[in-house]
């Protein structure tokens, strides 16, 4: 029997590319016989990006944990060069322009399902010419994708209150300091897209998310029992997570040596994903805020993005930092100054807590190890994630973040949450933190083992692209992006 070719479709940028290629391979694992998986890659707007995605595809290729995934490159296309900084706006273009070599691609590999990124939706109408089940592959939190159902109505009459807080099915009120940026502004070509996007979910055969039951119960119950969208049920909803490479390899990077020698729980990690990098107001900050905290910490730094990039640099570390603070923690802090090994480092006994821009794939990486977080978001939807992870998940203690000031934190808000969260029994609502990091460690485990909800989901996955039942409906693009 010829085997099933499922096309996975990754927006381009680093996060998002790297999850579904993971869904990718646990979709041949354990169970995949019959499946074949082949991924669509979309050449980067950016010579830089560009290399950073071919590096990854050629690791893949290469890996023997790729299982066989074939890649397909779609032809480029010039981006669009009208989006003025409106960065959700860009990729959904972007996305969109890629359409007709989908369909080429569709039409030349075959398909059983295509599975897109949720970037991606102005696809589903070329999965549809051929029939082909489409799903959507959700790489952030129920919580996001519960709001992003609930926008088109949103968008038609705000359920926000007074003091601008929103209500999303599933989890207390947001407060307008949490919803994410892009978002905020009913007239941005961002929102425009994200209430299509939202539309165009209802359109998908299934979605796909990186998450797991027992991290966000309450809001994929109300996701899937119809209380997002007035009248209408979601598609059918598979919780596959975390989607993150469990393996861990041991590292000969300086800054893993220098944990070894550190005692079990006592160091402070922080570390800003791949696009945080801070001036020398916010390092000052930071600085001071470890220096008097008294704790152990390692302090990935890094320096602002050089013209025309939006990766940072390696930080100048004489130019960012007060005077005399290497000297003065010298023995109980280390500053990394370029990219760190951070799944390695997270999996390190020694490391007693994390603070995090709130990035999904690294706050899934710290659940995997069990570890409690300090949020301080720093752009896209990761002021949600924060205000998730503290009220309603409760693996984090906060922090005041100033979103005026360019997401600023003072040094004495850096250090009360790190004494809450690193100070033993003796604050409740770290010891809480910490409790509960270790329950959705052990939750997070279960999920993916066999028997397991996430094991569970992949495997009606599995089944229902075997099946290969469609819905075909259609929704227009924003107009003022329609070429």
């Amino acid at each position: 029997m010829a085997s099933a070719n499922v096309l996975l479709l990754p927006e381009p940028g680093s996060g998002h590319l790297m999850s579904l290629i993971e869904a990718g391979k646990r979709l041949l694992a354990h169970g995949g016989d019959g499946l074949t998986v082949t991924v669509l890659i979309v050449r980067p707007a950016t010579p830089e990006s560009a290399s950073e995605v071919d590096s990854h595809v050629r690791r893949v290729a290469a890996s023997a944990s790729g299982l066989g995934i074939r890649f397909h490159h779609l032809p480029a296309v010039d981006p669009p060069t009208d989006c003025a900084g409106n960065l959700q706006e860009f990729k959904s273009r972007y996305m969109q322009l890629h359409a007709p070599h989908v369909r080429v691609a569709v039409a030349e590999l075959g398909a059983a399902a295509l599975v897109i990124d949720f970037f991606a939706t102005a696809v589903i109408d070329v999965a549809h010419e051929f029939a082909v089940p489409t799903y959507v592959y959700f790489t952030s939190t129920a919580a996001l994708l519960a709001l992003t159902l609930r926008l088109p109505a949103l968008a038609v009459d705000s359920d926000a209150s007074d003091d601008g807080a929103v209500e999303v099915p599933g989890m207390p009120p947001v407060p307008a300091g949490s919803v994410p940026g892009f978002l905020g502004d009913k007239e941005s070509p961002n929102y425009a897209w994200f209430v299509y996007h939202g539309r165009r979910f209802m359109d998908a055969d299934g979605i796909i998310i990186n998450t797991v039951d027992a991290l966000e119960p309450g809001l994929l119950a109300a996701i899937a029992g119809g209380q997002c969208v007035p009248g209408r049920r979601a598609p059918p909803l598979y919780p596959i997570g975390p989607v993150i490479d469990h393996a861990v390899e041991a590292s000969n990077e300086p800054c893993v040596r220098w944990l070894d020698a550190q005692p079990r729980a006592s160091v402070v990690f922080l570390c800003f994903g791949s696009l945080g990098w801070f001036d020398r107001a916010k390092a000052h900050e930071v600085a001071a805020g470890l220096e008097r905290s008294g704790h152990r910490f390692l302090w990935t730094l890094r320096g602002p993005p050089a013209a025309g990039s939006r990766h940072p640099t390696d930080a100048n570390l004489d130019e960012l930092l007060p005077e005399g603070f290497l000297e003065r923690t010298e023995g109980r802090g280390l500053v990394w100054p370029t990219r760190a090994p951070q799944k390695e480092i997270l999996a390190h006994a020694a490391v007693g807590c994390f603070v995090t821009h709130c990035g999904w794939n690294s706050t899934l990486e710290s659940m995997w190890h069990g570890v409690p977080l300090v949020p301080w978001p720093l752009y896209a939807e990761q002021h949600l994630n924060a205000f998730e992870l503290v009220s309603v998940v409760g693996v984090a203690v906060a922090m005041e973040v100033d979103r005026e000031r360019d997401n600023f934190v003072e040094a004495a808000e850096l250090e009360r949450a790190l004494r809450r969260v690193m100070c033993g029994g003796s604050e409740e609502e770290g010891a809480m933190a910490r409790e509960k990091a270790m329950k959705m460690k052990a939750a997070c485990r279960r999920a993916v083992e066999e028997g397991g909800s996430s094991h569970a989901a992949l495997q009606r996955l599995r089944h229902a692209i075997r099946s290969g039942t469609t819905t075909c409906n259609g929704a227009a693009p924003p107009k003022e992006t329609t070429s």
